[in-house]
Protein backbone atom coordinates (compact mmCIF):
# COMPACT_ATOMS: atom_id res chain seq x y z
CA UNK A 1 0.00 0.00 0.00
CA UNK A 2 1.10 3.58 -0.37
CA UNK A 3 1.17 4.29 3.47
CA UNK A 4 3.61 1.00 4.04
CA UNK A 5 5.45 2.07 1.05
CA UNK A 6 6.20 5.82 2.50
CA UNK A 7 7.29 4.23 5.83
CA UNK A 8 9.69 1.55 4.34
CA UNK A 9 11.57 4.33 2.29
CA UNK A 10 11.88 6.35 5.36
CA UNK A 11 13.23 3.64 7.32
CA UNK A 12 15.76 2.57 5.03
CA UNK A 13 16.88 6.21 5.10
CA UNK A 14 16.89 6.22 8.49
CA UNK A 15 19.22 3.35 9.11
CA UNK A 16 21.49 4.13 5.94
CA UNK A 17 21.49 7.96 5.14
CA UNK A 18 24.20 7.15 2.78
CA UNK A 19 21.78 5.52 0.13
CA UNK A 20 20.29 9.34 -0.24
CA UNK A 21 20.00 9.52 -3.75
CA UNK A 22 20.50 5.39 -5.01
CA UNK A 23 17.02 4.74 -3.89
CA UNK A 24 13.70 6.37 -4.18
CA UNK A 25 9.95 6.11 -3.57
CA UNK A 26 7.24 5.13 -6.27
CA UNK A 27 3.60 5.35 -5.81
CA UNK A 28 0.37 6.92 -7.91
CA UNK A 29 -0.03 9.82 -5.66
CA UNK A 30 3.55 11.04 -6.41
CA UNK A 31 3.26 14.22 -8.94
CA UNK A 32 3.89 12.60 -12.53
CA UNK A 33 7.15 14.38 -12.78
CA UNK A 34 8.45 12.62 -9.95
CA UNK A 35 7.51 9.22 -11.11
CA UNK A 36 8.79 9.79 -14.64
CA UNK A 37 12.55 10.65 -12.87
CA UNK A 38 11.75 7.29 -10.67
CA UNK A 39 11.64 5.37 -13.58
CA UNK A 40 14.08 6.91 -15.93
CA UNK A 41 16.33 6.19 -12.41
CA UNK A 42 15.54 2.31 -12.59
CA UNK A 43 15.99 2.39 -16.20
CA UNK A 44 18.70 4.00 -16.35
CA UNK A 45 20.54 2.10 -13.56
CA UNK A 46 21.07 5.09 -11.31
CA UNK A 47 18.72 4.08 -8.88
CA UNK A 48 19.93 0.78 -6.98
CA UNK A 49 16.49 0.43 -5.28
CA UNK A 50 12.84 1.64 -5.65
CA UNK A 51 10.23 1.24 -2.52
CA UNK A 52 6.55 1.12 -4.63
CA UNK A 53 3.37 0.09 -4.67
CA UNK A 54 1.46 -1.69 -7.48
CA UNK A 55 2.50 1.53 -9.50
CA UNK A 56 5.24 -0.32 -10.91
CA UNK A 57 3.20 -3.91 -11.77
CA UNK A 58 2.59 -3.61 -15.46
CA UNK A 59 3.21 -1.56 -18.15
CA UNK A 60 7.40 -0.89 -17.59
CA UNK A 61 10.06 -3.03 -18.51
CA UNK A 62 13.37 -2.50 -16.22
CA UNK A 63 15.91 -4.65 -18.06
CA UNK A 64 18.42 -3.75 -15.11
CA UNK A 65 15.93 -5.15 -12.66
CA UNK A 66 17.84 -8.19 -10.42
CA UNK A 67 15.33 -9.30 -7.89
CA UNK A 68 11.76 -7.81 -6.30
CA UNK A 69 11.15 -7.95 -2.79
CA UNK A 70 7.69 -8.53 -1.94
CA UNK A 71 6.85 -6.74 1.35
CA UNK A 72 4.38 -8.30 2.98
CA UNK A 73 1.28 -10.43 2.10
CA UNK A 74 0.68 -10.01 -1.65
CA UNK A 75 -2.68 -11.30 -1.26
CA UNK A 76 -3.10 -13.50 -4.52
CA UNK A 77 -0.54 -15.87 -6.70
CA UNK A 78 -1.24 -14.41 -9.82
CA UNK A 79 0.08 -10.67 -8.16
CA UNK A 80 2.82 -12.37 -6.41
CA UNK A 81 3.64 -13.77 -10.26
CA UNK A 82 3.32 -10.71 -12.06
CA UNK A 83 5.46 -9.02 -9.63
CA UNK A 84 7.83 -11.03 -9.74
CA UNK A 85 8.29 -10.69 -13.67
CA UNK A 86 9.34 -7.01 -12.98
CA UNK A 87 12.71 -8.80 -12.43
CA UNK A 88 14.82 -10.63 -15.29
CA UNK A 89 12.91 -8.69 -17.92
CA UNK A 90 14.55 -10.17 -20.97
CA UNK A 91 15.10 -12.97 -23.00
CA UNK A 92 17.42 -15.43 -21.00
CA UNK A 93 17.08 -13.93 -17.89
CA UNK A 94 15.42 -15.56 -14.44
CA UNK A 95 13.16 -13.56 -12.40
CA UNK A 96 13.79 -13.67 -8.82
CA UNK A 97 11.38 -12.88 -6.19
CA UNK A 98 12.32 -12.62 -2.32
CA UNK A 99 9.42 -12.40 0.12
CA UNK A 100 9.83 -9.86 3.23
CA UNK A 101 7.23 -11.12 5.65
CA UNK A 102 6.08 -8.78 8.39
CA UNK A 103 4.73 -11.30 10.78
CA UNK A 104 4.52 -15.06 11.72
CA UNK A 105 1.49 -15.55 9.83
CA UNK A 106 2.76 -14.37 6.82
CA UNK A 107 5.81 -16.74 6.76
CA UNK A 108 3.27 -19.60 6.61
CA UNK A 109 1.48 -17.48 3.96
CA UNK A 110 5.22 -17.56 2.00
CA UNK A 111 5.29 -21.22 2.09
CA UNK A 112 1.54 -21.47 1.05
CA UNK A 113 2.11 -19.39 -1.84
CA UNK A 114 5.40 -21.01 -3.30
CA UNK A 115 3.67 -24.37 -2.67
CA UNK A 116 0.88 -22.17 -4.92
CA UNK A 117 2.88 -21.48 -7.41
CA UNK A 118 4.26 -24.90 -7.93
CA UNK A 119 0.88 -26.63 -8.19
CA UNK A 120 -0.08 -24.07 -11.20
CA UNK A 121 -2.87 -22.89 -8.22
CA UNK A 122 -3.68 -19.10 -9.78
CA UNK A 123 -6.65 -17.17 -9.46
CA UNK A 124 -9.00 -17.08 -12.29
CA UNK A 125 -9.81 -12.92 -13.79
CA UNK A 126 -13.82 -12.29 -13.43
CA UNK A 127 -14.63 -9.92 -16.01
CA UNK A 128 -17.62 -7.46 -14.40
CA UNK A 129 -21.32 -8.46 -15.49
CA UNK A 130 -22.89 -6.10 -17.73
CA UNK A 131 -21.75 -2.70 -16.07
CA UNK A 132 -24.23 0.00 -17.27
CA UNK A 133 -22.25 2.88 -15.82
CA UNK A 134 -19.21 2.10 -18.17
CA UNK A 135 -21.84 1.21 -21.17
CA UNK A 136 -23.45 4.88 -20.48
CA UNK A 137 -19.68 6.48 -20.38
CA UNK A 138 -18.71 4.25 -24.02
CA UNK A 139 -21.94 5.60 -25.41
CA UNK A 140 -21.11 9.30 -25.07
CA UNK A 141 -17.50 8.81 -25.68
CA UNK A 142 -18.36 7.06 -29.43
CA UNK A 143 -21.19 9.86 -29.85
CA UNK A 144 -18.56 12.75 -28.87
CA UNK A 145 -16.15 11.49 -31.59
CA UNK A 146 -17.68 9.50 -35.01
CA UNK A 147 -20.98 9.29 -33.27
CA UNK A 148 -22.65 6.21 -33.59
CA UNK A 149 -25.75 4.29 -35.55
CA UNK A 150 -27.36 2.10 -32.09
CA UNK A 151 -27.66 -1.68 -33.67
CA UNK A 152 -24.25 -1.70 -35.11
CA UNK A 153 -23.12 -0.32 -31.61
CA UNK A 154 -25.03 -2.34 -29.92
CA UNK A 155 -24.06 -5.51 -31.90
CA UNK A 156 -20.01 -4.63 -31.04
CA UNK A 157 -20.84 -4.08 -27.67
CA UNK A 158 -22.19 -7.47 -27.29
CA UNK A 159 -18.67 -9.17 -28.78
CA UNK A 160 -17.24 -7.80 -25.78
CA UNK A 161 -17.14 -10.57 -22.81
CA UNK A 162 -18.98 -8.59 -19.95
CA UNK A 163 -21.47 -7.45 -22.78
CA UNK A 164 -22.30 -11.04 -24.23
CA UNK A 165 -25.46 -11.20 -22.31
CA UNK A 166 -26.65 -7.77 -22.96
CA UNK A 167 -30.38 -7.81 -23.35
CA UNK A 168 -32.29 -5.30 -25.64
CA UNK A 169 -34.05 -3.71 -22.60
CA UNK A 170 -31.05 -3.04 -21.02
CA UNK A 171 -29.08 -1.82 -24.09
CA UNK A 172 -32.61 0.90 -24.61
CA UNK A 173 -32.89 1.45 -21.22
CA UNK A 174 -28.65 2.91 -21.40
CA UNK A 175 -29.88 4.17 -24.53
CA UNK A 176 -32.73 6.14 -23.43
CA UNK A 177 -30.58 7.52 -20.23
CA UNK A 178 -27.84 8.82 -22.12
CA UNK A 179 -30.13 10.75 -24.48
CA UNK A 180 -32.92 12.00 -22.33
CA UNK A 181 -32.00 10.99 -18.74
CA UNK A 182 -33.97 8.24 -18.01
CA UNK A 183 -37.56 8.35 -16.43
CA UNK A 184 -36.76 10.79 -13.66
CA UNK A 185 -34.28 13.69 -15.17
CA UNK A 186 -36.02 14.31 -18.23
CA UNK A 187 -36.33 17.95 -17.35
CA UNK A 188 -32.74 18.46 -17.16
CA UNK A 189 -31.52 19.54 -20.47
CA UNK A 190 -27.67 18.99 -19.29
CA UNK A 191 -28.73 15.13 -19.12
CA UNK A 192 -29.35 15.26 -23.04
CA UNK A 193 -26.17 14.13 -23.64
CA UNK A 194 -26.46 12.37 -27.01
CA UNK A 195 -29.07 12.57 -29.95
CA UNK A 196 -30.15 11.11 -33.01
CA UNK A 197 -29.74 13.61 -36.12
CA UNK A 198 -31.61 13.08 -39.57
CA UNK A 199 -29.70 10.10 -40.53
CA UNK A 200 -30.20 8.07 -37.38
CA UNK A 201 -26.63 9.02 -35.69
CA UNK A 202 -25.97 9.75 -32.80
CA UNK A 203 -23.58 12.57 -31.64
CA UNK A 204 -23.29 14.72 -28.78
CA UNK A 205 -25.12 17.89 -29.65
CA UNK A 206 -23.42 20.63 -27.50
CA UNK A 207 -19.65 21.04 -27.49
CA UNK A 208 -19.82 22.08 -23.78
CA UNK A 209 -21.42 18.71 -23.19
CA UNK A 210 -18.78 17.14 -24.92
CA UNK A 211 -15.95 18.82 -23.02
CA UNK A 212 -17.13 17.97 -19.76
CA UNK A 213 -17.68 14.44 -20.81
CA UNK A 214 -13.96 14.39 -21.73
CA UNK A 215 -12.59 15.74 -18.59
CA UNK A 216 -14.52 12.73 -17.00
CA UNK A 217 -13.34 9.84 -19.29
CA UNK A 218 -12.07 7.25 -17.05
CA UNK A 219 -13.22 4.63 -14.80
CA UNK A 220 -10.57 3.88 -12.08
CA UNK A 221 -12.92 5.97 -8.87
CA UNK A 222 -11.00 7.06 -5.94
CA UNK A 223 -11.82 9.37 -2.98
CA UNK A 224 -11.23 12.93 -3.86
CA UNK A 225 -7.83 14.39 -4.29
CA UNK A 226 -6.14 16.70 -3.43
CA UNK A 227 -3.23 18.86 -4.87
CA UNK A 228 0.35 18.85 -2.03
CA UNK A 229 2.40 21.68 -2.71
CA UNK A 230 4.76 23.18 -1.01
CA UNK A 231 4.87 27.10 -0.48
CA UNK A 232 7.17 27.53 -2.92
CA UNK A 233 4.74 26.79 -5.55
CA UNK A 234 6.15 22.93 -6.37
CA UNK A 235 4.27 20.00 -6.34
CA UNK A 236 4.32 16.48 -4.51
CA UNK A 237 1.39 14.94 -5.74
CA UNK A 238 -2.41 14.50 -4.58
CA UNK A 239 -3.70 12.82 -1.46
CA UNK A 240 -6.78 11.86 -0.44
CA UNK A 241 -9.05 14.58 0.56
CA UNK A 242 -10.58 12.57 3.79
CA UNK A 243 -6.97 12.29 4.72
CA UNK A 244 -6.16 16.00 5.05
CA UNK A 245 -9.60 17.03 6.24
CA UNK A 246 -8.95 15.53 9.61
CA UNK A 247 -5.42 17.71 9.83
CA UNK A 248 -5.18 21.73 11.49
CA UNK A 249 -2.55 23.62 10.67
CA UNK A 250 0.71 22.42 11.79
CA UNK A 251 0.14 19.00 12.05
CA UNK A 252 2.58 17.02 10.62
CA UNK A 253 2.48 13.66 7.92
CA UNK A 254 4.29 11.65 5.93
CA UNK A 255 4.25 11.99 2.68
CA UNK A 256 6.35 11.18 -0.92
CA UNK A 257 9.70 10.11 1.57
CA UNK A 258 9.53 13.55 3.90
CA UNK A 259 7.57 14.33 7.17
CA UNK A 260 5.95 17.72 5.96
CA UNK A 261 3.89 20.24 8.24
CA UNK A 262 0.37 21.38 7.04
CA UNK A 263 0.11 25.00 6.69
CA UNK A 264 -2.99 25.74 5.37
CA UNK A 265 -5.53 24.60 2.71
CA UNK A 266 -6.82 26.58 0.37
CA UNK A 267 -8.60 25.93 -2.83
CA UNK A 268 -8.20 22.36 -2.90
CA UNK A 269 -4.59 22.33 -2.04
CA UNK A 270 -2.70 21.81 1.01
CA UNK A 271 0.18 24.16 1.09
CA UNK A 272 2.88 22.64 3.23
CA UNK A 273 6.47 23.23 4.72
CA UNK A 274 9.47 20.67 5.52
CA UNK A 275 8.82 19.63 9.04
CA UNK A 276 11.47 19.75 11.63
CA UNK A 277 10.35 16.94 13.72
CA UNK A 278 11.25 13.09 12.14
CA UNK A 279 7.85 11.93 13.00
CA UNK A 280 4.33 12.67 11.46
CA UNK A 281 1.13 10.70 10.76
CA UNK A 282 1.06 8.63 7.72
CA UNK A 283 -2.07 8.64 5.14
CA UNK A 284 -4.08 5.92 4.87
CA UNK A 285 -5.55 5.79 1.46
CA UNK A 286 -8.65 3.60 0.52
CA UNK A 287 -8.18 0.91 -1.22
CA UNK A 288 -5.64 -0.40 1.33
CA UNK A 289 -7.31 -3.39 2.62
CA UNK A 290 -7.53 -6.25 -0.25
CA UNK A 291 -8.81 -9.48 0.45
CA UNK A 292 -6.95 -12.72 0.60
CA UNK A 293 -7.56 -15.02 -2.67
CA UNK A 294 -9.30 -18.57 -2.06
CA UNK A 295 -6.19 -20.53 -3.87
CA UNK A 296 -3.80 -18.74 -0.95
CA UNK A 297 -6.22 -18.94 1.93
CA UNK A 298 -6.41 -23.20 1.04
CA UNK A 299 -2.60 -23.34 0.84
CA UNK A 300 -1.95 -21.89 4.08
CA UNK A 301 -4.75 -24.43 5.63
CA UNK A 302 -3.02 -27.27 3.92
CA UNK A 303 0.43 -25.94 5.57
CA UNK A 304 -1.27 -25.26 8.72
CA UNK A 305 -2.15 -28.81 8.69
CA UNK A 306 1.47 -30.25 7.68
CA UNK A 307 2.10 -28.56 11.38
CA UNK A 308 -0.21 -30.13 12.96
CA UNK A 309 1.08 -33.07 11.65
CA UNK A 310 4.36 -32.15 12.89
CA UNK A 311 5.85 -31.55 9.62
CA UNK A 312 7.36 -28.19 8.99
CA UNK A 313 9.33 -28.24 5.82
CA UNK A 314 11.30 -25.04 4.31
CA UNK A 315 13.02 -21.99 6.37
CA UNK A 316 9.62 -20.42 6.78
CA UNK A 317 7.74 -22.81 8.95
CA UNK A 318 10.67 -23.47 10.37
CA UNK A 319 10.69 -19.74 11.55
CA UNK A 320 7.17 -20.18 12.20
CA UNK A 321 7.41 -23.66 14.15
CA UNK A 322 7.59 -21.75 17.64
CA UNK A 323 4.52 -19.65 17.12
CA UNK A 324 2.31 -22.37 15.51
CA UNK A 325 3.34 -25.05 18.46
CA UNK A 326 2.10 -22.20 21.06
CA UNK A 327 -1.48 -22.34 19.06
CA UNK A 328 -1.72 -25.30 18.93
CA UNK A 329 -0.73 -25.77 22.80
CA UNK A 330 -2.94 -23.07 24.04
CA UNK A 331 -5.96 -23.65 21.42
CA UNK A 332 -5.88 -25.81 18.36
CA UNK A 333 -4.50 -25.16 14.53
CA UNK A 334 -7.08 -24.02 11.43
CA UNK A 335 -7.18 -26.93 9.21
CA UNK A 336 -9.13 -28.11 6.47
CA UNK A 337 -12.37 -29.89 7.19
CA UNK A 338 -12.82 -27.93 10.44
CA UNK A 339 -13.87 -24.56 11.66
CA UNK A 340 -11.89 -23.61 14.69
CA UNK A 341 -13.78 -21.21 17.22
CA UNK A 342 -11.77 -19.81 20.51
CA UNK A 343 -13.89 -18.47 23.47
CA UNK A 344 -12.87 -16.17 25.89
CA UNK A 345 -13.58 -14.26 28.72
CA UNK A 346 -11.65 -10.78 29.60
CA UNK A 347 -12.62 -7.37 31.14
CA UNK A 348 -13.79 -6.32 27.95
CA UNK A 349 -16.46 -8.99 27.41
CA UNK A 350 -16.77 -12.00 25.84
CA UNK A 351 -14.93 -13.05 22.77
CA UNK A 352 -15.42 -15.47 20.36
CA UNK A 353 -12.65 -16.00 17.65
CA UNK A 354 -13.52 -17.81 14.48
CA UNK A 355 -10.85 -18.72 11.43
CA UNK A 356 -12.60 -19.51 8.33
CA UNK A 357 -9.49 -18.61 6.45
CA UNK A 358 -11.93 -17.46 3.55
CA UNK A 359 -10.90 -13.57 3.24
CA UNK A 360 -11.30 -10.07 4.81
CA UNK A 361 -14.41 -9.66 2.58
CA UNK A 362 -15.73 -12.94 3.26
CA UNK A 363 -15.13 -12.60 6.87
CA UNK A 364 -17.17 -9.11 6.89
CA UNK A 365 -20.04 -10.69 5.56
CA UNK A 366 -19.89 -13.68 7.78
CA UNK A 367 -19.35 -11.88 11.15
CA UNK A 368 -22.29 -9.68 10.30
CA UNK A 369 -24.34 -12.66 9.14
CA UNK A 370 -23.54 -14.40 12.59
CA UNK A 371 -24.10 -11.99 14.66
CA UNK A 372 -27.70 -11.12 13.13
CA UNK A 373 -28.59 -14.67 13.60
CA UNK A 374 -27.10 -15.32 16.76
CA UNK A 375 -29.12 -12.16 17.70
CA UNK A 376 -32.36 -13.33 17.11
CA UNK A 377 -31.78 -16.22 19.69
CA UNK A 378 -30.16 -14.20 22.32
CA UNK A 379 -30.55 -10.40 22.42
CA UNK A 380 -27.10 -8.38 22.58
CA UNK A 381 -24.64 -5.98 21.02
CA UNK A 382 -21.30 -7.53 19.32
CA UNK A 383 -18.33 -5.25 18.25
CA UNK A 384 -16.58 -6.85 15.19
CA UNK A 385 -13.26 -7.24 14.00
CA UNK A 386 -11.89 -8.70 10.53
CA UNK A 387 -8.47 -9.97 8.69
CA UNK A 388 -7.65 -12.84 6.35
CA UNK A 389 -7.37 -15.27 8.54
CA UNK A 390 -10.91 -15.20 10.82
CA UNK A 391 -13.05 -12.55 12.64
CA UNK A 392 -13.54 -11.63 16.36
CA UNK A 393 -16.96 -11.36 18.01
CA UNK A 394 -16.80 -9.55 20.84
CA UNK A 395 -20.46 -9.15 23.12
CA UNK A 396 -20.91 -8.05 26.82
CA UNK A 397 -22.95 -10.90 26.93
CA UNK A 398 -21.85 -14.33 26.51
CA UNK A 399 -22.82 -16.45 23.31
CA UNK A 400 -23.75 -19.85 24.88
CA UNK A 401 -21.45 -22.83 23.37
CA UNK A 402 -24.42 -25.02 22.07
CA UNK A 403 -25.45 -21.79 20.15
CA UNK A 404 -22.36 -22.91 17.52
CA UNK A 405 -23.77 -26.00 16.93
CA UNK A 406 -27.26 -24.79 15.89
CA UNK A 407 -27.29 -25.86 11.98
CA UNK A 408 -29.88 -22.69 11.39
CA UNK A 409 -26.52 -20.56 12.14
CA UNK A 410 -24.18 -21.79 9.12
CA UNK A 411 -27.54 -22.33 6.42
CA UNK A 412 -27.58 -21.23 3.04
CA UNK A 413 -31.54 -21.11 3.00
CA UNK A 414 -32.31 -17.46 3.50
CA UNK A 415 -28.18 -15.78 2.88
CA UNK A 416 -29.24 -13.10 0.54
CA UNK A 417 -31.96 -11.79 2.91
CA UNK A 418 -30.13 -12.32 6.02
CA UNK A 419 -26.91 -10.62 4.58
CA UNK A 420 -28.75 -7.44 3.60
CA UNK A 421 -30.64 -7.65 6.92
CA UNK A 422 -27.73 -7.98 8.81
CA UNK A 423 -25.50 -4.99 7.19
CA UNK A 424 -26.45 -1.65 6.67
CA UNK A 425 -26.61 -2.78 2.95
CA UNK A 426 -28.57 0.86 2.24
CA UNK A 427 -25.93 2.38 2.84
CA UNK A 428 -23.53 0.46 1.22
CA UNK A 429 -25.38 0.59 -1.98
CA UNK A 430 -25.31 4.43 -1.83
CA UNK A 431 -21.48 4.09 -1.54
CA UNK A 432 -21.42 2.45 -4.13
CA UNK A 433 -23.71 4.43 -6.61
CA UNK A 434 -21.24 7.12 -5.66
CA UNK A 435 -19.23 5.16 -7.58
CA UNK A 436 -21.22 4.31 -10.56
CA UNK A 437 -22.72 7.81 -11.16
CA UNK A 438 -18.68 9.50 -11.33
CA UNK A 439 -18.65 6.56 -14.09
CA UNK A 440 -21.87 7.40 -15.61
CA UNK A 441 -21.47 10.68 -16.24
CA UNK A 442 -23.95 11.92 -13.53
CA UNK A 443 -21.61 13.60 -10.96
CA UNK A 444 -19.23 16.35 -12.73
CA UNK A 445 -16.02 16.88 -10.88
CA UNK A 446 -15.98 20.45 -12.16
CA UNK A 447 -13.14 21.63 -14.83
CA UNK A 448 -9.37 22.53 -14.03
CA UNK A 449 -8.81 25.23 -11.02
CA UNK A 450 -12.51 24.98 -10.46
CA UNK A 451 -12.78 21.54 -8.94
CA UNK A 452 -15.32 19.91 -6.62
CA UNK A 453 -14.74 18.99 -3.13
CA UNK A 454 -15.57 15.18 -1.76
CA UNK A 455 -18.45 16.52 -0.09
CA UNK A 456 -19.79 18.73 -2.60
CA UNK A 457 -19.58 15.11 -4.84
CA UNK A 458 -20.91 12.76 -2.17
CA UNK A 459 -23.64 15.18 -1.72
CA UNK A 460 -24.41 15.41 -5.95
CA UNK A 461 -24.39 11.16 -5.77
CA UNK A 462 -26.53 11.25 -2.62
CA UNK A 463 -28.91 13.48 -4.03
CA UNK A 464 -29.36 11.19 -7.50
CA UNK A 465 -29.78 8.06 -5.85
CA UNK A 466 -32.31 9.53 -3.53
CA UNK A 467 -34.03 10.94 -6.47
CA UNK A 468 -33.77 7.58 -8.05
CA UNK A 469 -34.95 5.25 -4.82
CA UNK A 470 -38.06 7.42 -4.85
CA UNK A 471 -39.19 7.92 -8.39
CA UNK A 472 -37.63 5.93 -10.27
CA UNK A 473 -37.52 2.57 -8.47
CA UNK A 474 -36.40 0.82 -12.43
CA UNK A 475 -33.74 2.63 -12.57
CA UNK A 476 -30.95 -0.18 -13.31
CA UNK A 477 -27.62 1.89 -12.02
CA UNK A 478 -29.53 1.53 -8.91
CA UNK A 479 -29.68 -2.33 -9.51
CA UNK A 480 -26.28 -2.38 -10.26
CA UNK A 481 -25.18 -0.56 -7.38
CA UNK A 482 -26.77 -3.36 -5.13
CA UNK A 483 -25.59 -6.40 -7.19
CA UNK A 484 -22.02 -4.94 -7.02
CA UNK A 485 -22.20 -4.69 -3.45
CA UNK A 486 -22.90 -8.40 -3.07
CA UNK A 487 -20.91 -9.25 -5.69
CA UNK A 488 -17.73 -7.74 -5.06
CA UNK A 489 -18.01 -5.99 -1.40
CA UNK A 490 -19.87 -9.16 0.10
CA UNK A 491 -18.25 -11.45 -1.98
CA UNK A 492 -21.82 -13.42 -2.11
CA UNK A 493 -20.41 -16.70 -4.01
CA UNK A 494 -17.45 -16.81 -1.83
CA UNK A 495 -19.77 -16.33 1.29
CA UNK A 496 -21.93 -19.13 0.30
CA UNK A 497 -18.65 -21.60 -0.43
CA UNK A 498 -17.42 -20.70 3.05
CA UNK A 499 -20.74 -22.08 4.44
CA UNK A 500 -21.43 -24.86 2.46
CA UNK A 501 -17.63 -25.89 3.61
CA UNK A 502 -18.50 -25.16 7.17
CA UNK A 503 -21.76 -27.57 7.14
CA UNK A 504 -19.66 -30.14 5.05
CA UNK A 505 -16.63 -29.98 8.06
CA UNK A 506 -16.67 -30.14 11.92
CA UNK A 507 -16.76 -27.51 14.45
CA UNK A 508 -13.57 -27.61 17.07
CA UNK A 509 -14.90 -25.19 19.82
CA UNK A 510 -11.87 -24.23 22.44
CA UNK A 511 -11.38 -21.71 25.86
CA UNK A 512 -8.13 -20.96 25.84
CA UNK A 513 -7.16 -18.91 29.18
CA UNK A 514 -5.58 -15.99 27.50
CA UNK A 515 -5.58 -14.54 23.59
CA UNK A 516 -3.64 -17.29 21.62
CA UNK A 517 -1.11 -15.89 18.72
CA UNK A 518 -4.33 -16.09 15.87
CA UNK A 519 -6.40 -14.28 17.99
CA UNK A 520 -3.68 -10.95 19.00
CA UNK A 521 -4.43 -10.00 15.24
CA UNK A 522 -7.70 -9.81 15.47
CA UNK A 523 -7.86 -7.97 18.60
CA UNK A 524 -4.82 -5.83 17.38
CA UNK A 525 -7.40 -4.79 14.35
CA UNK A 526 -10.22 -3.43 16.43
CA UNK A 527 -8.17 -1.70 18.64
CA UNK A 528 -6.40 0.12 15.74
CA UNK A 529 -10.08 1.31 14.75
CA UNK A 530 -10.98 2.61 18.29
CA UNK A 531 -7.58 4.22 19.96
CA UNK A 532 -5.20 7.02 19.42
CA UNK A 533 -2.07 6.56 17.53
CA UNK A 534 -0.16 6.77 21.00
CA UNK A 535 -2.58 4.83 23.20
CA UNK A 536 -2.92 2.40 20.04
CA UNK A 537 1.19 1.52 20.76
CA UNK A 538 1.30 1.72 24.22
CA UNK A 539 -1.55 -1.04 24.09
CA UNK A 540 -0.17 -2.87 21.71
CA UNK A 541 3.29 -2.96 23.33
CA UNK A 542 1.84 -4.07 26.72
CA UNK A 543 0.24 -7.35 24.70
CA UNK A 544 3.25 -8.32 22.80
CA UNK A 545 5.58 -7.96 26.19
CA UNK A 546 2.04 -10.18 27.89
CA UNK A 547 2.12 -12.57 25.31
CA UNK A 548 5.77 -13.28 25.11
CA UNK A 549 6.13 -13.62 28.77
CA UNK A 550 2.93 -16.10 28.81
CA UNK A 551 4.94 -18.03 26.27
CA UNK A 552 8.12 -18.77 27.06
CA UNK A 553 6.23 -19.66 30.55
CA UNK A 554 4.54 -21.81 28.30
Amino acid sequence: TRSQAELWYQALLERRPDWAGLIALHHGSLDREVREWVELGLKGGTLKAVVCTSSLDIGVDFAPLRRVLQVGSAKGVARLIQRAGRSGHAPGEVSRLSMVPTNALELVESAAAQDAVAAGQIEPRRSPRKPLDVLAQHLVTVAAGTGFVAQELLDEVRTTHAYRDLTGDEWQWTLDFVTRGGASLAVYPEFRRVQADALGVYRVPDEQLARRHRMSIGTIVSDAAMQVAFLTGQKLGTIEESFIGRLKPGDRFLFGGRVLELVRVRELTAWVRRAKSARGAVPRWNGGRMSLSSELADAMLQRLAAAQAGRFQGPEMRMARPLLELQARWSALPVPGRLLIERLQSREGHHCFVYPFAGRHVHIGLASLLTWRLARAQAGTFSIAVNDCGFELLSSDEIAPQSWHDPSLFDEGDLLADVIASLDASQLAQRRFREIARVAGLVFHGFPGARKSARQVQASSGLFYEVFRKHDAGNLLLAQAQREVLEQELDLGRLRTALARIRAGALHVTAPARPTPFAFPLMVERFRETLSTERFTDRIARMVAELEQAGGDA
